[in-house]
């Protein structure tokens, strides 16, 4: 493994996790409404979506996926109007994963948790392009590639899941107000308002 390409996608990795996108957005949304053990479902959802499109562009079949133009193009515009969906429902307030109401104290089954951020983070082929660019960048053809494949993929999930535990542990401390009319009603215009921007983000990418 080399040394120094580990500690430059250490560092790529961690920056580009603290910037808020959708994924983040839901943990904030999950530890407001509920506090930090269920973002922690959520968080692991994420990574599992994570893992699927690390795992795909660590193949022949991230490549294929992202070089044809008909695959590329149904996996954008399916993401985009999810992620459009889900920020209309959050600015109404009427989204199960996203919004902040007086009933989502109520108590929701692990699994539906980690489904969600499975889902969110699914849907956004961003990250396909993403880890299809990134990784050949930080592997050494000299060196095995299975291998440097496997140890950055292990620091990639380790360093989102800290990441994202930090802020749903962070957003778990306002969870008390996160219920009131006006903070609730701030939050969900703002959390729709974001993913519809991610959502339209998503369908403006390009391949190049």
């Amino acid at each position: 493994m080399n040394w120094h390409l580990l500690a430059l996608f250490i560092l790529t990795e961690t920056l580009l996790c603290l910037t808020p996108g959708p994924a983040v957005l839901l943990v904030l949304s999950q530890a407001l409404a509920r506090g930090p053990r269920a973002s922690l479902w959520s968080s692991l959802g994420i990574l599992a979506g994570n893992t699927l499109y690390f795992g795909l562009s660590a193949s022949s079949i991230g490549a294929l996926l992202v070089a044809s133009y008909d695959l590329f193009f149904t996996v954008k515009w399916l993401g985009a109007a999810y992620l459009v969906w889900l920020g209309i429902g959050a600015f109404r307030g009427k989204s199960p994963a996203f919004s902040l109401q007086a009933d989502n104290k109520a108590r929701r089954g692990a699994f539906a948790l980690l489904r969600h951020g499975f889902i969110v983070q699914a849907a956004n082929p961003k990250a396909l392009l993403f880890f299809t660019a990134l990784l050949p960048q930080f592997i050494d053809p000299a060196r095995p590639v299975a291998l440097q494949v496997a140890v950055l993929g292990l620091c990639s999930v380790a360093i989102e899941f800290c990441v994202l535990a930090l802020y749903g542990v962070l957003a778990g401390q306002a969870s008390r107000i996160a219920t009131r009319p006006h903070f609730a009603n701030l939050t969900n215009r703002l959390s729709g308002g974001a993913l519809v921007a991610a959502g339209c983000s998503v369908a403006l990418m390009r391949r190049d």
